[in-house]
């Protein structure tokens, strides 16, 4: 399977904090709850995460060793003005590179007067995802 190139960092587990952004499984997650355990007789410190997908909305568990290096995109945030909605896809322009595309709307703005509207957006590992209207 072919690796996407998509901007990304390593990261030390043990110096996680919740609210962070890490790839689990090649999603992009983030962090809901860090337990560390003691370390053992023979043993590191292990790690207990809790995450949840970014673009999928999934659970993620996972166990590793605090001295063990995770990748963790780099999101990048934008501003982009809302042309038209058809749906629940919105037709959006980058206030910066003018660059139109498609965008999902995500359920919690489904509800809102989006056209002529400027929204946040992150682009993150090749994705666009919508976050916020701004005010």
């Amino acid at each position: 399977m072919a690796e996407e190139m998509y901007e990304k960092k390593l990261v030390s587990v043990g110096t996680l904090k919740k609210g962070d952004t890490i790839i689990i499984d090649g999603a992009p997650c983030k962090v809901t709850d860090t337990a560390t355990s003691r370390p053992g007789k023979h043993g590191h410190a292990k790690v207990n995460m809790m995450a949840v997908g970014i673009l999928d909305g999934k659970k993620r568990n996972v166990v590793m060793p605090g001295h063990d290096r995770v990748e963790a995109p780099i999101i990048e945030k934008k501003s982009a003005q809302v042309l038209s909605v058809s749906g629940t896809k919105a037709s959006v322009m980058d206030t910066e590179t003018f660059e139109t595309f498609e965008m999902d709307i995500p359920e919690e703005l489904q509800n809102e007067h989006l056209e002529g509207r400027e929204v946040l957006y992150w682009t993150i590992m090749g994705a666009k995802v919508m976050k916020q209207v701004k005010a």
